[in-house]
């Protein structure tokens, strides 16, 4: 107990003897004392009570619905400013302070930032890999340090990891789904649990076969071009985690090809973006990955080939 804890007993002591009347012409009321005394000691050892009301009014600044309420002052025409920002995640209508963004604006740029540098640098969750029964091997990178910096290391793997997948995997399926963390994990936790099962049973109902699925860690997106050599698919689509913007940290992308070999051309790739809660939805990229499956199976072509 520290002095002012003392003190502040000492107070209310005196103060509950004077209310009671137990200092009298110089005498003491020993019983209305330690009574005091023991009341005074026991309110100043009971914590108080959480208040919380000081937070209650707290926004989130990095909220959707609060990023999109417009700062600027005396607007020209605010019906249309709305109807902007109803349409785009752009930071429209933010106003200024002076020469500077205003503080709700900067706080919202900061948190997005270290939003997206959080995802790029995380793991994707074991837990989710074992939940969605993947195996898991990695590329030829050593730690995310290597990953973000020698992409060229994240498009291919080595011959023990090689062989590991053939072991693993059903080989020459139609289609071979490949999972990896690309450079956003948490698009990957945000998504893959209803991207992954709904494209699946898509292709399936379409009558293609479907190999093992399985997770590449500290992946690039020319890794499924090894992967679909090793396997023998006739398609292989990898779904990947997109490098982050202020938007959006959890922006997945789903690469397609036919015929996947080492060193084909990126414009031989379908690609499917923007997949998350504010864009294409996990549920509705998966109903439509497997029409563009079916399309790139049917034409046999991908990428700049593929004629609608």
């Amino acid at each position: 107990m520290n002095n002012n804890q003392i003190d502040s007993i000492v107070k209310a002591v005196m103060a509950q003897l004077g209310e009671s009347g137990a200092l009298q012409s110089g005498s003491v009321n020993e019983a209305a004392v330690s009574a005091a005394v023991q009341t005074s000691v026991q309110a100043a050892n009971t914590p108080a009570p959480a208040d919380n009301t000081a937070f209650s009014d707290i926004e989130d600044i990095a909220s959707p619905e609060v990023k999109h309420r417009p700062l600027l002052e005396n607007p020209a025409d605010p019906d249309g400013l709305q109807r902007m920002l109803s349409k785009t995640p752009a930071r429209i209508g933010v106003g200024k302070a002076g020469a500077r963004l205003k503080t709700k604006t900067y706080l919202a740029l900061r948190a997005d930032h270290a939003a997206a540098r959080d995802s790029v640098f995380a793991d994707v969750d074991e837990g989710l890999i074992k939940e969605m029964n993947l195996f898991s091997v990695q590329t030829c990178c050593h730690d995310r340090n290597e990953h973000l910096t020698r992409p060229d290391l994240g498009r291919k793997f080595d011959e023990k990891t090689a062989a590991e997948i053939k072991a693993h995997c059903t080989p020459n399926p139609d289609v071979q789904f490949i999972v990896s963390d690309g450079l956003s994990s948490k698009a990957i936790e945000a998504n893959i649990k209803n991207v992954l099962p709904a494209v699946m049973d898509g292709v399936k109902a379409l009558g293609y076969s479907v190999g093992t699925p399985f997770f590449v860690k500290f992946g690039r997106v020319a890794c499924m071009d090894q992967a679909g050599e090793l396997l023998g698919s006739k398609v292989t689509c990898i779904l990947i985690g997109e490098r982050p913007g202020l938007g959006t940290a959890e922006s997945m992308s789903a690469y397609i090809t036919y015929g996947s070999k080492v060193g084909m051309s990126e414009s031989l790739r379908t690609v499917v973006s923007n997949i998350h809660k504010g864009g294409i939805t996990p549920v509705e990229a998966g109903a439509y990955l497997a029409e563009v499956i079916d399309m790139i199976m049917k034409n046999k072509a991908s990428g700049v080939n593929l004629k609608k």
